[in-house]
């Protein structure tokens, strides 16, 4: 599908997904192997943390007193496997973005595209990320605090049976969650992509991305939004069935269901970062910015440690996914 620079700021929704999920085909290896060495063990993680996590949480309700010796290293492992967890998240979420974003511009330049390249290109382009996702964790523990200070006087004004004022923070706790965070979270995605794409990053970033956003704001959240539930769909029933279904279920069952519901999610997930970043082009092309393809293939070819001087200017002409 030939799309025009005019044309891409009219796209609709099932058309965005349309041209995301038809970029596979245009490097189908690439996508294959980012998605088995990144993407699948960051699927595989966020829904199987639960399983090891409710043995040591199962041990912790027993009757042991809670400064026991064993209560102390049930605790301990705990603590231990959620800070590793954390890491292990933070990093391949930051690295499955890295890997996808570069690899979509890069075929959207005509740069050769090769999973070597990428991987190759990664370190440099997961610290622009990172501080990036820095900037973004300072805002989101912002907002954190005081989601949870409204939190707290719903919980005071239910024991107080206040009904006033347990709507008035209910309301706003209901504004906070999809309002503020589910911008946030589409501020971020996008914040990402300019991170690499551009030579911003950190806060400059943001102020692009939110820049970005203008006129497009409404189309971003309800893809936040949309991506949100179903991964909240998926981790329940993975919840329901694999981890807590034992009593319900088979070992047999339980294997199948956990196996198909850890391809739903890499499946979701590589759309989401697919999407995120042709999402980028709509928004630049609804605020009529030219996107310089020399200039970009230029500046990922920093990444790679290659300086090709500028030649010409070739604008957004024939964008073919």
């Amino acid at each position: 599908m030939d799309l025009q620079p005019e044309e891409l700021q009219f796209l609709t929704i099932p058309q965005l997904l349309q041209e995301s999920i038809s970029i596979k085909k245009r490097s189908p290896r690439t996508f294959y192997l980012i998605t088995l060495s990144l993407i699948f063990p960051l699927s595989f993680a966020i829904l199987a943390h639960s399983l090891f996590t409710q043995p040591i949480l199962a041990k912790l309700d027993s009757s042991d007193p809670p400064n026991s010796d064993r209560s102390r290293h049930d605790w301990t492992v705990l603590l231990t496997f959620q800070f590793s967890y954390l890491i292990f998240l933070f990093s391949f979420s930051l690295l499955s973005t890295a890997a996808v974003v570069f690899t979509v511009a890069s075929l959207y330049t005509g740069k050769p595209v090769s999973f070597s390249s990428t991987i190759t290109a990664i370190p440099k382009v997961f610290k622009r990320l990172m501080i990036t996702f820095l900037w973004v964790a300072l805002l989101m523990f912002a907002y954190n605090s005081v989601f949870l200070v409204f939190l707290a006087i719903l919980i005071l004004a239910l024991y107080l049976n206040s009904v006033g004022l347990a709507i008035i923070a209910g309301v706003i706790i209901s504004v906070l969650y999809f309002g503020v965070h589910v911008y946030f979270t589409a501020l971020w995605h996008l914040g990402s992509v300019v991170s690499v794409l551009e030579p911003v990053y950190g806060l400059a970033a943001m102020r692009k991305a939110c820049e970005l956003l203008k006129g497009k704001t409404r189309m971003a959240m309800v893809l936040v939004l949309v991506y949100l539930l179903l991964c909240a769909v998926i981790g329940g029933a993975f919840g329901g069935i694999v981890v807590h279904g034992g009593g319900k279920f088979g070992t047999l069952t339980r294997t199948l269901v956990g196996g198909l519901l850890v391809g739903l999610l890499v499946m979701v997930n590589l759309v989401g970062l697919l999407v995120q970043s042709v999402f980028y082009y709509v928004c630049k092309s609804y605020h009529h910015q030219t996107i310089d393809k020399t200039v970009l293939y230029d500046h990922l070819g920093g990444y790679l440690g290659e300086y090709v001087p500028l030649k010409s200017n070739i604008q957004l002409e024939n964008l073919e996914f």
